[in-house]
């Protein structure tokens, strides 16, 4: 999908970050905006930064099954079908895999993998009846290698890659293209608005565990975006969005099973 001029992209996680990013860059190639998120301030803002007169948005819990529907009925309501669709929406958890709540676990699932699937599923016939169609769901370089206090995070990314990579075996010979995202550092508030209680570097301390993020982080959320739609413009199965995600990525492939000794010494 090499233009997308008059097309419908669906967004979700669009309030701030590569979801806020990926409306703008969509925005100026002139399509038709959904829009979801649970922060309406900040929807709302993103659908005004856009200046698009062709925007419709929604307060939207992706891990609940009926809102997810309920936004794809208001879409086709609207625009009367969808081109694309990005599942975008992310949050994040940092504890060990021993003492993390399993309310904890359950949340970032719903959101993260449940979101990814409910988004895809809801979308997905409609999608299948446009000419030239694309479904975009974002992993992680955590959905490639697994971090100390990250595994509810990992067990997120890692099933997002696994749903997304069979769905586009499935789709290989339709008009659907899918393709599965790995963003490396991206410089967005995931890290300051998640449940943070420990950071791999065993800070707890959640500003200090930030500010890491943000020292690993060396991408904007608008690169981000650039990439995402360029790939996407490629047919590219797998996104990978950074020079650290092209690092991790190599590592992981040549030390399976050895890797976070080095990317370890990234943390401290």
């Amino acid at each position: 999908m090499k233009n997308l001029h008059d097309k419908v992209v669906v967004i979700t996680g669009a309030a701030s970050g590569i979801g806020r990013a990926l409306a703008f860059g969509a925005s100026g190639q002139g399509a038709k905006l959904a829009l979801c998120d649970v922060d309406e301030k900040g929807l709302a803002e993103t659908a005004e930064l856009t200046g698009s007169a062709d925007v419709i948005t929604a307060k939207v819990d992706v891990s609940q099954r009926y809102q997810v529907e309920a936004f794809r009925d208001q879409t086709v309501k609207q625009y009367g079908h969808a081109d694309l669709v990005i599942n975008n929406a992310g949050v994040a958890v940092s504890q060990t895999a021993e003492d993390v709540t399993y309310e904890d676990f359950e949340w970032i699932m719903g959101i993260n993998f449940w979101g990814v699937v409910y988004g895809s599923k809801a979308f997905l016939p409609i999608l299948k009846t446009r000419p030239e169609a694309g479904l975009v769901n974002i992993s992680s370089v955590f959905g490639i290698i697994s971090v100390p206090t990250q595994s509810t995070y990992n067990a997120s990314k890692f099933a997002v890659r696994g749903f997304t990579e069979a769905l586009r075996h499935e789709m290989a010979d339709t008009n659907l293209h899918v393709m599965c995202v790995h963003p490396g550092g991206i410089k967005t508030n995931i890290a300051r608005a998640a449940r943070m209680y420990v950071s791999p570097d065993g800070n707890t301390d959640k500003e200090k565990g930030a500010a890491t993020f943000d020292r690993l982080a060396r991408t904007t959320p608008e690169e981000a975006a650039r990439k995402i739609y360029k790939d996407l413009g490629k047919r590219k199965g797998r996104c990978l969005i950074g020079k650290d995600a092209v690092a991790i990525d190599t590592l992981q492939r040549s030390m399976p099973e050895g890797y976070w000794k080095l990317a370890g010494r990234l943390f401290k």
